[in-house]
């Protein structure tokens, strides 16, 4: 039985991904499958998490915002609980399985650049105000609904920042601060929102996989006509 050999991978993914915070990968098969490999390839014996691959086929979409992809899901099978995400996912593979006709192009920001070039009120609320990073998905069936404590801003214990961007984050609950929080949620999302109109956009070929450092870099697409399909995975490594 003869074996084809696994691409290789050329070490300048791994020192971009670094540096920079995303990369595309081209050359490997257009398949599900391709993302553990990917996986395997880039991160090699830090890999430490892979979580369960999605699908994602919208047809006629609207826009999809720049968003860092990190969710909380524990489920119960079998009377075990199993994570299925985690807050704290630090690097995000999405493969373009089928491209839209028309529309689709792919954005990306560096979201610490971003946030550090925001006003000293917006900076200081990043950093220093706790919000329920779910609470706006609370209640809805199979997502969390116990609250979700945490900051936009961030750093792990060895020092690695994290710059969180997710649309269901919310005030605490009974936080006497609310209406200042929702207010600056608002202000933060006025912002994304203008930098998100001028970013360049990026038309990935069928078989192209972004790889993302989510701690670092949001990303989003543009509205599309006709079906686009893409198969997502998220990861933690050791550096999580």
């Amino acid at each position: 039985m003869i074996v084809p050999r696994l691409p290789a991978l050329d070490p300048a993914a791994r020192t971009a991904l670094s540096e920079i915070g995303a990369v595309v990968l081209t050359g490997l098969p257009n398949s599900a499958d391709s993302l553990p490999v990917a996986a395997s390839l880039l991160f090699g014996t830090a890999l430490r998490e892979l979580f369960p691959h999605r699908t994602r086929r919208s047809v006629d979409g609207g826009v999809v915002g720049l968003h860092a992809d990190s969710f909380d899901v524990v489920v119960d099978v079998g009377g075990k609980a199993v994570r299925r995400r985690h807050p704290d996912e630090d690097h995000v593979l999405v493969l373009l399985a089928s491209q839209a006709p028309r529309g689709g192009e792919s954005f990306v920001l560096d979201a610490h650049e971003f946030t550090d070039s925001l006003d000293a009120e917006l900076r200081d609320f990043l950093r220093g105000a706790d919000v329920d990073l779910y609470g706006r998905w609370a209640q809805t069936r199979g997502l969390p609904a116990t609250p979700r404590v945490g900051r936009h801003i961030e750093f792990t214990r060895t020092g690695r920042r994290i710059t969180r961007r997710t649309d269901g984050v919310a005030a605490l609950h009974r936080d006497p601060r609310t209406e200042h929080v929702t207010a600056m949620l608002s202000r933060f999302d006025a912002e994304v929102e203008r930098v998100q109109r001028d970013l360049p956009r990026l038309r990935l070929t069928e078989g192209d996989l972004l790889v993302l450092d989510n701690y670092r870099c949001w990303h989003g697409r543009d509205a599309h006509e006709g079906a686009r399909t893409v198969h997502i995975q998220t990861v933690r490594t050791d550096d999580a």
